[in-house]
């Protein structure tokens, strides 16, 4: 009998500021080094847009306004199976405060190849890198 694959349902945030995209490095787990757009699981009840805004005053103490989901990611890591939704946002309030990532970015357009992404965030990077927002 096949094994059940666990699937995780996960919100992240593509933050701008004027041609700047925010990238953070993760501080903590597996992935610990890599860098990602910061977001998380989408809790039982939640829309994932509720998921990215509670998320990211969780870590980043700041408010977010939710645009348009940019990339639908599904994506299989050994343990489970990544569904991740990726939202364009801006900053609303708050100074980005880093809880529970090591480092962030401000990376443009050009420098977006120059850390090392999580393997789901891969693809969206490509599109972020052929497409106006």
């Amino acid at each position: 009998m096949a094994k059940e694959v666990k699937v995780v349902e996960v919100a992240a945030a593509i933050i701008q500021k004027e041609d700047k995209i925010f990238a953070t490095r993760r501080g903590y787990g597996e992935f610990k080094g890599m860098w990602e757009f910061p977001g998380g699981k989408v809790e039982p009840g939640e829309s994932p847009e509720e998921a990215v805004v509670r998320e990211i005053r969780e870590e980043l103490e700041t408010e977010i306004l939710v645009g348009r989901c940019f990339a639908e990611v599904d994506y299989d890591y050994p343990d489970f199976h990544l569904h991740m939704k990726c939202y364009l946002c801006s900053i609303k309030s708050g100074d980005l405060k880093l809880l529970e990532h090591s480092e962030a970015r401000w990376l443009t357009r050009e420098s977006l190849e120059s850390v090392e992404w999580l393997p789901a965030d891969v693809g969206v990077i490509e599109r972020l890198k052929g497409e106006r927002l």
